[in-house]
């Protein structure tokens, strides 16, 4: 028996605050005001998009005491921008990156069913975690979890999250005029919930809303991560785009799943990807060197190699050798609020690599962390990058992509207009929305209320 073509699912992730992101380039408009989150957002519904997807930064990252600016700093709250997309679209997903260490669950699950009444059943959450502690500077527990407790956290976050939205469940709301009964059950809305982390009782005061729960997102690539997306999410937002890794995690995730009662079509792989388009091959080629001398500048490039030489380099020539000094292992890393970093535990071992990757090729040290930070995930015309991308879903290196163009509001236009119809014409792509809400664009039909939650201890 053949294998069936599997549809592919698109959908678009607002740059954020890394170098993928050329904020300089004369054709990136503004991060913060709206009419750039409005027109990337209309656009992504123009292309049929299952979503469009928003990162989270919860303090500006620092370098040597210093605010790190080469990359974009700042951006605006996550719900504000989701709910005011709610209001200038009519069908594409809204998925928002809220993180289960600095927050509660009680006011995380009243903003996402807030948002799943606003947007008729479009909400999606990213649920990430944290540790650090220059992170948790800005809230008021501060920096005070252990790493290790993170997920432990995450998955109790997300079960209270559930019994919250689920709290209205069998409640109705009558609203009945002549009689003057608005609800059917006085205990609408009643929980409660007592474990480690969360020791909370009341009233949840959003009703049902039209997903029921949102649809989750995991976004981490450890171990325990994977072991919470296999339990919990209801997709990843992945980093593996290419065909080998790619295949490579989807079967390891996957295999994960028949463990919690799940099925393969239970929870979508969806990578982060770039993508450099041209008239033709040759032309996105040439293009894609430009791209990434633009995300790495000679100076991001000194900046970059400080992250691991964990000290001040700025009198080292971004096109000249790497320093002959190892890293300084001795104290805490001078930047701040990456988590990139946690890659860096082993110092003098990655620059001893480092080392023998530039010797081999005869490196500078841009050219050297161009190769090191590659962001590029697709690149030629509009039927070779069309081509690409059915290859490796046909292959189950992913279910789908989340395109991040390098260029904010307008990078993702010219793949709305020349690539999707490609797609649409070869059937391997929707012409249009089948459903309303987000779960359907997905595949993934309605919440099931009945399944156990994440089952406690799942990933410790």
């Amino acid at each position: 028996m053949s294998k069936p073509v599997k549809q592919i699912h698109l959908a678009a992730h607002f740059p954020g605050v890394n170098n993928t992101t050329v904020w300089s380039d004369p054709a990136a408009g503004s991060h913060i005001q709206f009419d750039s989150f409005a027109h990337f957002a209309k656009t992504a519904e123009r292309a049929k998009f299952d979503f469009v997807f928003l990162a989270e930064g919860l303090r500006l990252r620092e370098q040597g005491g210093q605010i790190y600016d080469l990359d974009v700093v700042g951006r605006p709250d996550t719900f504000t921008v989701l709910a005011a997309l709610a209001a200038v679209t009519e069908r594409i997903g809204l998925t928002g990156t809220i993180n289960s260490t600095f927050n509660e669950p009680y006011e995380v699950a009243r903003q996402f069913a807030s948002l799943d009444h606003l947007s008729a059943g479009r909400a999606a959450w990213n649920v990430v975690t944290s540790w650090d502690a220059f992170t948790g500077e800005n809230f008021r527990r501060g920096g005070y979890l252990a790493e290790q407790d993170r997920y432990d956290r995450a998955e109790t976050f997300l079960r209270t999250a559930w019994e919250l939205f689920d709290s209205w469940d069998g409640y109705r709301i009558e609203a009945d005029k002549e009689s003057g009964v608005f609800l059917s059950d006085p205990k609408a809305g009643t929980f409660e919930h007592h474990d480690r982390h969360f020791d909370i009782s009341g009233r949840f005061n959003v009703p049902t809303s039209p997903q029921g729960r949102p649809v989750i997102f995991q976004a981490g690539d450890s171990d325990a991560g994977r072991e919470f997306a296999a339990a919990a999410a209801d997709a990843i937002f992945g980093r593996h785009s290419q065909l080998e890794p790619g295949q490579a995690f989807y079967t390891d995730v996957k295999r994960r799943l028949p463990k919690y009662g799940r099925t393969p079509e239970d929870l979508l792989i969806l990578p982060a990807a770039t993508f450099v388009l041209g008239d033709t091959d040759a032309e996105a080629a040439e293009l894609a060197v430009e791209v990434r001398r633009a995300q790495v500048s000679g100076q991001t490039a000194i900046k970059f190699l400080e992250q691991l030489w964990n000290r001040d380099l700025s009198a080292y020539d971004p096109d000249g050798p790497l320093p002959e000094v190892d890293p300084d292992v001795s104290g805490d890393s001078i930047s701040k609020g990456r988590a990139a970093d946690r890659m860096y535990r082993d110092r003098i071992a990655v620059a001893r690599e480092y080392r023998e990757q530039a010797q081999a090729k005869g490196l500078s040290i841009r050219e050297l962390m161009i190769e090191r930070t590659s962001r590029q995930s697709f690149i030629g015309s509009a039927e070779t990058i069309a081509t690409q991308i059915d290859e490796l879903v046909q292959a189950d290196a992913a279910d789908g992509y989340i395109l991040v163009p390098h260029v904010t509001p307008g990078g993702l236009d010219a793949f709305a207009d020349r690539v999707v119809p490609i797609l649409q014409e070869r059937g391997r792509y929707r012409a249009d929305y089948e459903g309303t809400t987000l779960r359907e664009h997905l595949g993934l039909g309605a919440a099931n209320k009945t399944a156990a939650p994440v089952p406690a201890g799942a990933v410790r």
